[in-house]
């Protein structure tokens, strides 16, 4: 089978996120999504891509998704959504936590009795829903029962053949799976809603017992089984169970669909009147047939034995009647040779399938199992006698039927180069699908994990996806020029970046500013990468020197070697003494300031006065 296989984050038709795989079945993987428009998670079911080209897969698919969409019911998975997406098909669904029926009897054995009815009656209840709207399952198992972790079941997968009875019946084809088929269904007849109680009298059997009724290594083998064998009592498997509810058991189990309950109703009204009757209590030995009503239970029931005595006699006459016609069945055959009829060719055809058209011609049918690599699996290889040879009819017709490649262990490739992993899993017989991750501990280019699990049993010729590292993500670098160096870690930090800091010293920012960063903004690093920032810092303090009265060049010498810097502002002056001499300063000596700030000087500038030529110096006045 091959895996349709979607990377986690991929968004299937814009729509629903994927978080993760959950599993996969006959048909489609499922996969844990978040659907973006409504904020829930979902279960999103992906067709396989080979069952997407096949248009009865496609119809089967939609089929369930339409009719199943209908049944709003507390032990019903709702199904929300369905559409294509990457020349596939989806459905999405309710999605819930918690074991599939098959994992909790798997997981815990055989149940308690009362815990084994009261999961049942919710798998009626569903299925009384589904049947009242003319919808048959056709399909129901413990794998498709999700039981969370307050023990509700919900029943998923509703729809699978067909609204209402089947007809799908193609020269005999069987969907479902073997171990939970009724009799009807296995012989390829048209199924009703009493088909899904026999299904789920097999599960009750299972939850009981720990075990199917009919097991086999042949999926027809099985089928043959559920037509003409009768099972082990539960009782025998289980002493808890009492012989009240082994009739109830009993009763589901019955080959002919007009001897088990004539609907769940009755199932479930059964079940109730069993549960917690003590084992050993002679209050109630059977259920009543075809009455569909269980008056004074657990009291016993007088038109039971009435008619087990009128049964007795019709055997009785039946044997008699077998009796003679054997007697001229076997004249006949000295007299006539029983006629001839042609094989029809089955090579090729699945094995229920092969069977039935075998049947249908007049054929019995013995199925022996072989392993192929080449021919898939329950398909039958070959078959003796010959397609069109004659042979008699009632003669036995022998199919070989394919059980596959084998099973192999998937290697342990963990850590491995991704080469040298699919070389070692193709080894091992099995194909190969690649999905890449970003990890943050795993290099490159190496195996994170596998799907199914390593060490773990596949079918030779299955796909094995592999996990590879696409190492670290990587992470865009922010612009953080500008910002302080607080806001600037804050933010690199927050993208999973590490921060390295340098100080300079500048007078035009402000300290803590970031005046430069490595990598600059927009660059690509993995996550946990460093960004280097050159970080603005204050100059230190120094003080001011007195430079008043002194010679302006001087001044300015002193102030730069302490490392200030200077201004001159120009003040005239009367006299010559005063000129090119620093009258004031700001700020005033003995005052610390910055390294590189600025001291401003105020500096004489004689000016002489304009005189006329050849005018006198006036005299002055003498004083008074």
């Amino acid at each position: 089978m091959s895996v349709h296989g979607i990377a986690r984050d991929t968004v299937v038709d814009e729509r629903y996120k994927v978080l993760n795989r959950i599993g996969s079945g006959g048909m489609a993987d499922v996969y844990c999504a978040e659907d973006l428009q409504l904020g829930r998670r979902v279960a999103l079911k992906l067709l396989y891509r080979r069952f997407a080209e096949d248009e009865e897969f496609v119809e089967r698919f939609r089929r369930e998704a339409s009719s199943a969409a209908g049944l709003q019911h507390p032990n019903v998975v709702a199904v929300y959504d369905r559409g294509e997406f990457d020349d596939t098909y989806y459905i999405a669904m309710e999605y819930l936590e918690g074991r599939s029926l098959k994992q909790v009897v798997r997981q815990d054995g055989a149940l308690d009795p009362d815990r084994a009815i009261d999961l049942v009656l919710q798998i009626l209840k569903a299925a009384r829903f589904a049947h009242r709207r003319g919808i048959v399952h056709r399909d129901i198992k413990p794998h498709n029962v999700i039981v969370d972790g307050e023990g509700r079941a919900k029943v998923t997968d509703f729809g699978i053949a067909r609204a209402g009875a089947s007809d799908m019946t193609e020269t005999g084809s069987i969907m479902g799976t073997a171990q939970y088929l009724s009799p009807e269904q296995a012989q390829g007849h048209p199924v009703d809603a009493r088909s899904d109680l026999y299904s789920i009298g097999v599960v009750l059997y299972e939850l009981l017992t720990g075990r199917v009724p009919f097991d086999a290594e042949s999926a027809v083998t099985i089928a043959l089984k559920q037509v003409s064998e009768e099972p082990v009592p539960p009782s025998r498997l289980n002493p808890a169970i009492s012989a009240q509810l082994e009739d109830v058991v009993t009763k589901a189990l019955q080959k002919d669909p007009a001897h088990r309950f004539a609907d769940a109703d009755e199932f479930i009204r059964a079940l109730e009147a069993v549960r917690g009757v003590p084992v050993g209590t002679g209050e109630y030995t059977r259920i009543a047939p075809h009455t569909g009503t269980y008056p004074g239970l657990p009291a016993p029931l007088e038109e039971l034995e009435r008619a087990d005595r009128r049964n007795l006699r019709r055997l009785l006459w039946l044997f008699l009647l077998l009796l003679a016609l054997a007697a001229i069945g076997v004249g006949a055959y000295l007299l006539l040779v029983p006629k001839k009829v042609s094989v029809p060719d089955v090579v090729g055809r699945r094995s229920a399938t092969a069977v039935q058209i075998l049947q249908n011609r007049g054929f019995e049918v013995n199925a022996e199992n072989v392993r192929s690599d080449s021919v898939p699996a329950d398909r039958v290889t070959t078959q003796r006698p010959q397609p069109r040879q004659q042979a008699k009819e009632g003669s036995t017709v022998t199919i070989i039927v394919s059980s596959g490649p084998g099973d192999a262990t998937i290697p342990f490739v963990r850590g491995t180069q991704r080469a040298q992993a699919e070389r070692r899993l193709r080894a091992a017989g099995f194909r190969v699908d690649v999905r890449r991750e970003f990890n943050d501990t795993v290099p490159a280019n190496r195996v994170i994990e596998t799907s199914p699990s390593e060490r773990s049993r596949l079918e030779r010729g299955r796909t094995v996806t592999l996990v590879v590292s696409r190492g670290p993500r990587q992470v865009a670098v922010p612009d953080v020029v500008g910002s302080t160096s607080d806001e600037a870690e804050r933010e690199l930090q927050g993208r999973g970046l590490q921060v390295s800091l340098t100080e300079r010293e500048v007078t035009d920012q402000e300290p803590g500013t970031v005046l430069t960063q490595n990598p600059a903004a927009g660059a690509e690093i993995k996550k946990g990468g460093t960004v280097t920032l050159t970080v603005a810092k204050a100059p230190p303090q120094v003080k001011v020197p007195d430079v008043i009265d002194q010679n302006v060049d001087e001044a300015v010498a002193a102030l730069e070697a302490a490392g200030f810097r200077v201004r001159r502002r120009p003040q005239q002056v009367d006299t010559t003494a005063d000129d090119k001499v620093v009258l004031d300063q700001n700020p005033p000596s003995g005052e610390k300031r910055d390294k590189g700030s600025r001291v401003i000087l105020t500096v004489g500038r004689f000016k002489p006065a304009n005189l006329d030529p050849g005018s006198a110096t006036p005299t002055p006045s003498p004083t008074p």
